[in-house]
């Protein structure tokens, strides 16, 4: 799987004392209830062989995104969205599949999915917001790419039989990470991306 997800264990400083009072089984806390995500199947029609990917707008567009994504069959943004109008926006341009990012709270964003399965002719993506929420066996499911947010890092690799895409972050900028989206296209049965940067 791209990047690593890390669980980080806090210990408290007096956590050696020897005095420390056991939890019987019925004291222990109950883990909380696991988030059910939502899903969405898409089936996307090429004409031009070039999808935009975009992610972490965070209420912007940009008019270089505008300038970037003209003429593109769809568009894909992988979460963080912002404000629905961003959504209306980047619908202007082409047909868009979005999923919802941690952002993603208010009501306008309660009908996005969390996950979207996108079907291109005879490819399978997976679009999320976080990759964490990605399962290690998409491969055997039949994907053959992974599209994802969150980081605003942006990177284009292939490993474990999968093309990872993350177009990094669009909206405002974090930090000194760079403010960039992706293409993903499709030529003679094969699929490849680019990393766009916008300023």
């Amino acid at each position: 799987m791209q990047g690593k997800c890390h669980c980080i264990l806090r210990l408290s400083k007096h956590s050696h004392q020897a005095n420390v009072s056991p939890i019987s089984v019925s004291q222990q806390p109950h883990p909380p209830p696991q988030k059910m995500l939502q899903t969405q199947e898409r089936r996307i029609q090429l004409k031009t062989g070039r999808i935009g990917l975009i992610s972490d707008t965070h209420g912007l567009v940009r008019p270089q995104v505008l300038n970037k994504l003209r003429g593109v069959d769809t568009i894909l943004h992988a979460g963080d969205i912002g404000r629905p109008d961003v959504l209306t926006v980047l619908e202007s341009l082409a047909p868009v599949v979005a999923v919802k990012g941690n952002v993603d709270r208010d009501e306008w964003a309660s009908a996005i999915p969390d996950i979207a399965t996108v079907l291109i002719d005879s490819v399978k993506l997976q679009l999320v917001h976080d990759i964490c929420e990605v399962k290690s066996d998409l491969r055997l499911a039949g994907f053959h790419g992974v599209i994802s947010g969150h980081s605003h890092k942006p990177s284009v690799s292939r490993h474990d039989g999968l093309l990872w895409i993350n177009p990094g972050s669009a909206g405002p900028r974090r930090f000194n990470l760079p403010v960039t989206l992706g293409l993903l296209s499709f030529k003679g049965g094969a699929m490849s991306a680019k990393i766009v940067a916008l300023l």
